[in-house]
């Protein structure tokens, strides 16, 4: 894991998903060490006035709109005049492939993002990695194009464990304990789950994220994908791989040593955190967030993961055992369902039972390439789509 990329003494980033969680808290990070970092580049899908405001703020030398439908949105005309502008969705990798960029900060929601996380190791540049769906549907390919300290995962977890494993020999390592704040609905029965609304599943616990972000948080599908994209990133099986409920959200990964010790990543429960450490790797710099005080937590609690009653945890499971095109089946089906359930159009529990119906109708196939991992989410979603037409 030693560093392999010494950029100038300004990082050039480029944001792409700006206007969303992730990407509005990456650019507080670059408020907070404008003199250590300077944004280049930004994409939105369709949040047009706020990328405007943030291309204007940070004088950036190119934006994207990957939504074509807000092509022509007049707040566009007020972006800097010498500001390139990109729509559709090319536009986010063309981006990441600027020779002005050194860090990309692919922040994209949802599968959308793998293009763009392609476009990055194939440029050279550092990959901050905040859509684990990338490595969920495309790991194969992806991973054997990452260089030494090219990849800097951004998930708080996946952050941790890298921390952990510095310094020491991954053969080592016996386990890997992912952890979870369980979301909203901890403890609940399938039948309790049955009644959640949209109301409900958006209220986290412990994190501000995105509202896609927050559904699979309260089904556990996030819990699930991140086993996944952890097997592909550490080279664990998923095995080794345990989810640990910690409620506080305080620790936010462990690793497990042969020798039985145990290396913990903690602190605030804060994403600045991880991504300031993704532009600043191997340095570190001046906290972002405020600092815990260890001696007010008063406890940390630790619990296990009801793999039944939160059935998306164990689909992950079974499509990362699986492999293959399995993964992607599973993360395409679960969009469909997150976004159906956000409208209205179904049930909490209906998330799983459409993901289930869609990775029993797939014949699994090896992944052999980026064309066919896109053939295979298409038809994820059209079946999905099929799926929760029919129950409406």
């Amino acid at each position: 894991m030693q560093p392999t990329f010494e950029g100038p003494v300004r990082v050039r980033v480029a944001i792409l998903g700006c206007t969303g969680s992730i990407g509005m808290q990456a650019l507080d990070v670059c408020r907070q060490h404008s003199d250590k970092l300077e944004v280049v580049a930004l994409s939105a899908h369709s949040r047009t006035k706020e990328l405007v405001a943030a291309a204007r703020e940070f004088d950036v030398h190119a934006a994207c709109v990957t939504d074509e439908t807000h092509a022509q949105d007049p707040v566009l005309g007020e972006l800097p005049s010498d500001c390139e502008l990109l729509v559709g969705p090319d536009g986010a990798p063309a981006l990441a492939q600027r020779d002005d960029v050194d860090v990309v900060l692919v922040a994209i929601v949802g599968a959308a993002g793998l293009a763009a996380s392609h476009a990055v190791l194939k440029s050279g540049k550092r990959l901050a990695l905040a859509n684990k769906e990338s490595l969920v549907v495309g790991g194969d390919l992806l991973m054997p194009l990452a260089a030494p300290g090219q990849l800097l995962p951004v998930d708080s977890e996946h952050g941790a464990i890298y921390q952990c494993l510095m310094g020491e020999n991954p053969r080592e390592a016996h386990c890997i304990w992912l952890t979870c704040s369980g979301g909203p609905f901890y403890g609940r029965s399938i039948s309790e789950l049955a009644q959640v609304t949209r109301h409900d599943a958006l209220a986290h616990p412990t994190w501000n994220m995105g509202a896609k972000i927050t559904i699979d948080s309260a089904t556990l599908m996030n819990k699930g994908l991140e086993r996944i994209e952890a097997m592909h990133l550490f080279g664990m099986g998923l095995d080794r791989i345990k989810v640990l409920i910690q409620r506080e959200s305080k620790i936010h990964s462990m690793v497990e040593f042969v020798d039985g010790s145990v290396i913990a990543h903690l602190g605030a429960s804060d994403m600045r955190i991880p991504i300031q450490y993704a532009f600043s790797y191997p340095e570190r710099w001046g906290t972002p967030a405020p600092r815990v005080d260890f001696r007010t937590i008063g406890q940390l609690t630790f619990g296990a993961p009801d793999m039944e009653a939160f059935r998306c945890l164990k689909l992950a499971e079974a499509a990362g055992e699986a492999g293959g095109t399995l993964p992607c089946v599973l993360n395409a089906a679960n969009e469909i369902a997150v976004d159906a359930f956000l409208r209205d159009e179904l049930s909490f529990t209906g998330i799983a039972e459409v993901v289930e119906a869609c990775m029993d109708a797939h014949d699994r196939s090896d992944v052999v390439s980026f064309e066919q991992l896109y053939d295979v989410d298409a038809w994820a979603r059209a079946h999905a789509s099929t799926l929760v037409a029919a129950r409406g």
